[in-house]
């Protein structure tokens, strides 16, 4: 089975006029799909303008990120209603909270979660979740429209027992990344990993962002790459005790099943 990369930063400027070859590394590494993520309405159309550059290979995510919400024009929703209907997308988001820098008002941040969450429903659509520092509010607005909305993906969890099961009670998918990778930071997570559900687990890299720490050489650039999740795989694989062949076979079927590739 291939890898597939729940979560790609493509647009972002590290990557800038290298598409190709980061495709090409992620390719020669078995990573053969992955998810272009959407933080604001110019990164989400980058996202689609790069999925249709390369169809066979991404797809995208169109949302607006918490540390984004201040910034939404009045007529937002209607423009990401009609990205969201271009056919290479497949999830509302990256949306949801932040409390832990505040870049936005906490209550700007509720108030653009939520209508994305209402236009998700509206389109049933997944929703590509992110938060930090903000549990009992994402849940509480979670639970509002978890029954209204395909699925959730909680993505680049980086929590302990405790949260993970209270997102798995919504019915969330899980998105690991090399955060697993870190042991200073990560002992919560690396604990929890192994009580994810084999159905609920899905690998990305958050690229460019949280290059692996046990990465051995790593780049020069410091910068993460798709190509990298079959080395974040090994670690989860060690965690959970399963082989590495059987976790690339789940969550190579579990990421088709949720952005609705199959």
């Amino acid at each position: 089975m291939p890898w597939f990369d729940a979560g790609v930063n493509l647009t972002n400027s590290s990557f800038a006029d290298n598409h190709e070859q980061v495709l090409e590394r992620a390719a020669a590494a078995g990573v053969t799909r992955m998810v272009v993520i959407g933080t604001c309405l110019q990164s989400s159309r980058e996202a689609i303008q790069l999925a249709e550059r390369y169809p066979q290979q991404l797809v995208a995510t169109v949302g607006v990120h918490p540390h984004d919400a201040a910034g939404v024009s009045d007529n937002y929703i209607a423009e990401l209603r009609e990205l969201a209907a271009h056919p290479l997308v497949r999830a509302i988001g990256e949306c949801g909270l932040d409390f832990n820098r505040n870049y936005s008002p906490p209550e700007q941040q509720l108030r653009v979660f939520r209508e994305q969450l209402e236009l998700a429903a509206q389109l049933q659509l997944p929703v590509y979740l992110h938060e930090r520092d903000a549990l009992t509010q994402q849940l509480q607005l979670l639970s509002e429209f978890a029954d209204k909305i395909p699925r959730l993906l909680t993505h680049c969890f980086t929590a302990g027992r405790e949260a993970l099961e209270k997102y798995l009670q919504l019915g969330c998918y899980i998105g690991i990344t090399g955060w697993i990778c870190d042991e200073r930071r990560g002992d919560e997570l690396r604990q929890a990993v192994k009580h994810i559900p084999a159905d609920r687990l899905l690998l990305e890299t958050d690229a460019p962002f949280l290059l692996p720490r046990t990465l051995k050489p790593k780049p020069k650039s410091r910068v993460n790459e798709p190509a990298h999740i079959p080395h974040i795989a090994g670690v989860v694989a060690a965690l959970r005790e399963q082989p590495v062949a059987e976790l690339e076979q789940q969550c190579w079927h579990n990421s088709l099943t949720f952005f609705g590739t199959e």
